[in-house]
């Protein structure tokens, strides 16, 4: 993108005029977070078992004692050896909230479809500490439809971010939000998906305020495991597309 060079003034100018558009997307984002907390919500009313650091785990456990609980629907299929790259750059921003979450009375909790035991070592490589369980054996990705259900890929139709489509489909990545009351009730709060999460990925913020901003040609082709990106010293992006990375991702 050709940019033409001003003088200070005509800069300030154009700076203030964007300021103004900067003041009303945060508060529209103020509004649409008010409106996102007062939907209606839905009881809880299957006992669902995951696979975690304590052997068999409630929803009610993933909590850890808090009134709030965030679900990062991590898409690691079962048979996989590592986690979508996109999953994987958006998870490698949760230890630096969780600083904070775990004293705000939020859980942040990733769950994936795979046993607990096939992406440890995934975990380790990527040296993360968040809480991540399996939902193995369980309807827990089907009824949030971040995955599949038998039903589904039989029929060849499937529901992800609230619409219907064609094919057997995948695992898909998405945020589920629940509330425990005092009398251990647990409601299903939020969920969103796809590019719902977008605000979450903090890299994403950095970049886009700079000239170059996500120097992306489909989103997210550029992003690697964190262990795995060339050697950008020179400052050049020869990024060749990510081949696992859905669709969906992002």
């Amino acid at each position: 993108m050709e940019h033409r060079i001003v003088s200070r003034e005509e800069w300030l100018a154009a700076r203030k005029a964007h300021l103004a558009n900067e003041k009303e997307l945060t508060r529209r984002r103020d509004a649409l977070s008010a409106e996102r907390r007062a939907l209606p919500w839905v009881r809880i009313e299957k006992d669902y078992t995951f696979e975690g650091w304590d052997g068999e785990l409630s929803l009610a456990d993933l909590f850890a004692g808090k009134s709030q609980l965030i679900v990062y629907h991590f898409m690691f299929a079962p048979g996989a050896s590592e986690g979508c790259p996109s999953c994987s750059f958006l998870a490698d921003h949760f230890d630096g909230a969780n600083r904070h979450l775990k004293h705000h009375d939020v859980s942040l909790v990733a769950v994936s479809r795979a046993p607990y035991v096939a992406f440890q070592p995934f975990r380790r490589r990527m040296g993360w500490d968040f809480a991540w369980v399996s939902s193995a054996g369980s309807d827990f990705n089907y009824d949030f439809h971040v995955s599949p259900s038998p039903a589904e890929k039989a029929a060849g139709r499937y529901e992800y971010n609230y619409e219907m489509h064609d094919g057997e489909g995948g695992e898909m990545p998405g945020f589920s939000v629940f509330y425990r009351d005092e009398a251990g009730g647990i409601f299903h709060t939020y969920s969103t998906y796809a590019r719902g999460g977008d605000l979450l990925i903090g890299t994403h913020n950095f970049l886009d305020m700079t000239p170059k901003g996500r120097n992306e040609g489909t989103i997210m082709d550029w992003v690697r495991y964190h262990d795995r990106y060339e050697d950008m010293s020179k400052g050049a992006a020869s990024f060749q597309p990510a081949l696992a990375v859905s669709s969906y991702c992002g």
